[in-house]
């Protein structure tokens, strides 16, 4: 075994010893029972409900919860854009960056407040320090917003019959203070201290190793990159995201900030099976979300660290794998490792260029995203998760002539027209707007000239990949597509919206509605959802429902490069 894959053992092995106790932590959080932490964060939370004029002890039902929830990032969005087409003419901008258009801003602004961080701009030129502190709140408030959603959800799917599924601003305030801050604290230091900027100074004048003078972008870099990883966030302080050196100095940061991407996504699956005491339930549900990572994983790994067969051909060695747009401090392997853990997830930052990854490696990191169940993001990659255990269940007491029953609630009709209409969202939202970008590409390619940079296959890749993208909330991206125009910056935007705030809406309902009904005790008839048979059951569905619903745009784009190149 070469030192690259025991790098890759070491970064996965420390992401399940910290996910494991992390998991339990949230669960005496969202619980109340955190005592040696209410010592210092009681006061923080009751000066947060106090500004608010909030009482977390007000029991709420599964409507209320999202209607907090849509109100307060409705006030986020304007606050978003008021700060980012005004940043010309406020504080904190030592280098002078411009305003943003109301295009660029309406999706900038969107692209946050879902979790996406989609960004069409480059953050070092782009946004004011302003800018990027109202950016980096957004992305505690995001994530803080996903783990909360979360939280009502494991709550109705604990209780027996009850309307009442605790306080939405409860679980987010406590999420914000309680998870999100101290680890994105801890994270900020230890990245500070091996070299990444924390400071409010502008430019520094650099002189490089070829004797030219240069400007170099720092500011508060370090807090904002731990929260863009801890948060499946994703978006950069500088354009090139966690491949720039200031992001992400050495292979040690990297393996903090791979860490980071999974880290509170796998807890919520620990944190699930101390909420409802069903320790196997989450296990199950781990085993199924890592079989989807390492079937994706494993061979984009390989692929990247065999290297470049166009190159092979012309008889260079590759020693080091395929390292086009790839960092030489990283690695090939750590690169792909990276690829497949920021697109399992909807994190979306990037350590290595996506577009210049070989077809099929490219493949599965859009596989990833449009599958949007393996993890997913801080909160609501559970809710994904959730709707295809739904779905398994309804089907699997089809097959055994039962009466479908999950957790000790009947499956009926209403529950299960939720579900498919949130299973077949994703594709819809990202097939229809790739057929449309390509449509007004092919009949009008001179006025739409600056969308791609590669003509084909490629091409084609480029656009389905940045609406899968939208769509998954992931954020990231191929490249070489001119995403900086009004069409990209409004139709991303709208797929964001969509994509983010309905699937929270389908699964939240389906809970209420569940935690409403008769509880049912287990009998010997009872469907069991802890077993390695439901687990492949929910894996199947998943790969019938969302991944073989992509297999014709794939095979337009990257599967049929992969075979142009050989």
């Amino acid at each position: 075994m070469n030192t690259d894959i025991i790098g890759l053992v070491i970064i996965y092995a420390l992401t399940i010893l910290l996910a494991i106790p992390l998991g339990k932590y949230i669960a005496a959080v969202f619980s109340g029972t955190t005592k040696r932490s209410d010592i210092v964060f009681n006061p923080l939370d009751k000066l947060f409900y106090k500004l608010g004029g909030i009482d977390p002890r007000k029991e709420m039902n599964w409507k209320q919860h999202l209607t907090a929830l849509l109100v307060i990032n409705l006030f986020w969005f304007v606050l978003a854009m008021l700060v980012l087409t005004n940043m010309g003419r406020l504080p904190l901008n030592p280098d002078g960056n411009p305003s943003m258009t109301g295009d660029l801003a309406f999706n900038t602004a969107i692209s946050f407040i879902t979790n996406t961080n989609l960004q069409h701009y480059s953050g070092e030129t782009g946004v004011s320090y302003l800018g990027q502190l109202t950016l980096m709140l957004w992305q505690f408030i995001s994530a803080g917003c996903g783990i909360a959603i979360a939280a009502v959800v494991f709550i109705a799917m604990k209780e027996r019959t009850t309307k009442a599924l605790g306080n939405f601003y409860f679980l987010f305030v406590r999420s914000c203070t309680r998870v999100l801050f101290p680890l994105a604290v801890l994270m900020a230091v230890l990245l500070a201290f091996n070299g990444v900027p924390m400071t409010f100074d502008g430019k520094a004048t650099q002189i490089s190793l070829q004797g030219d003078t240069m400007q170099v972008s720092r500011g508060p870099v370090a807090a904002f990159v731990a929260i863009k990883q801890l948060g499946t966030n994703g978006g950069g302080f500088f354009g090139p995201n966690s491949a720039h050196p200031l992001e992400n100095p050495n292979y040690f940061t990297n393996m903090i900030e791979t860490i980071a991407i999974l880290l509170i996504p796998i807890a919520l699956i620990f944190t699930l099976g101390h909420i409802l005491q069903r320790r196997k339930l989450a296990w199950t549900i781990f085993g199924v979300m890592s079989l989807g990572f390492f079937l994706l994983m494993v061979p984009t790994v390989m692929n990247e660290s065999g290297g470049n067969p166009a190159i092979a051909k012309l008889g260079i060695a590759q020693p080091h794998g395929s390292m086009e747009g790839k960092e030489v401090r990283f690695g090939a392997a750590a690169s792909a490792y990276w690829a497949i853990s920021t697109t399992v997830t909807s994190n979306g930052s990037v350590n290595a260029m996506h577009d210049s990854l070989l077809p099929l490696s490219g493949m599965n990191a859009l596989l990833a995203m449009m599958v949007n169940a393996f993890f997913g993001g801080v909160g609501v990659g559970f809710l994904n998760f959730y709707v295809f255990m739904i779905l398994a269940v309804f089907i699997s007491g089809l097959m055994v002539g039962r009466t479908p029953e999950f957790l000790g609630k009947k499956i009926e009709a209403k529950e299960m027209k939720i579900a498919m209409v949130i299973a077949l969202l994703h594709p819809f939202l990202i097939l229809v707007s790739a057929a449309l970008a390509s449509y007004l590409f092919a009949h009008n390619p001179t006025v739409y000239a600056g969308w791609l940079n590669n003509p084909g296959y490629h091409g084609f890749s480029e656009m389905l990949y940045e609406f899968t993208s939208a769509s998954a909330n992931n954020g990231s991206g191929f490249e070489g597509l001119g995403d900086n125009t009004p069409f990209w910056n409004i139709s991303c935007g709208i797929v964001m919206l969509l994509a983010r705030f309905l699937p929270i809406i389908g699964p939240v309902a389906i809970a209420g509605i569940l935690a409403n009904k008769k509880y049912i005790p287990e009998s010997a008839g009872t469907l069991k959802t802890d077993t390695a048979t439901f687990g492949l059951m929910v894996f199947a569905v998943i790969a019938i429902v969302a991944a073989l619903s992509f297999f014709p745009a794939l095979a337009l784009g990257p599967i049929a490069e992969h075979f142009s190149m050989h």
